[in-house]
């Protein structure tokens, strides 16, 4: 199994888990896929994206478990990065962790397997 990793506002992923799926941020929508991470591109994630933004869930993901819905595609310096046509199923979860916030904004990057 490799896993990837979604940032979630909390509120939302709470709605995602009585929903049984999540549908995206605002800013997936309007990419028209859902953003995700490897652990070696998740502190790069939380410092361009999230920093200063607390109450945020990390959602660590079976990639296999999405099919051919999940592509890899360039990003950042070209570097591949997960992306999800469609909606994540709650069932591809394989767990969810607080991500913990330091004073100065930036985000404490949990051990994470590759």
């Amino acid at each position: 199994m490799r896993t990837i990793y979604k940032i979630c506002d909390a509120a939302a992923w709470r709605d995602a888990e009585r929903a049984a799926v999540y549908r995206g941020s605002a800013d997936d929508a309007r990419d028209g896929f859902i953003h995700f991470s490897t652990a070696p591109q998740l502190a790069g994630t939380l410092a361009r994206h999230y920093a200063g933004k607390a109450d945020l869930k990390l959602i660590a993901v079976d990639a296999a478990a999405l099919g051919d819905r999940l592509r890899w595609e360039p990003s950042r310096g070209g570097e591949l990065f997960p992306h999800l046509y469609g909606e994540l199923p709650i069932s591809a979860v394989t767990g969810v962790q607080d991500l913990a916030t330091r004073p100065d904004g930036s985000h404490l990057v949990p051990e994470l397997a590759p």
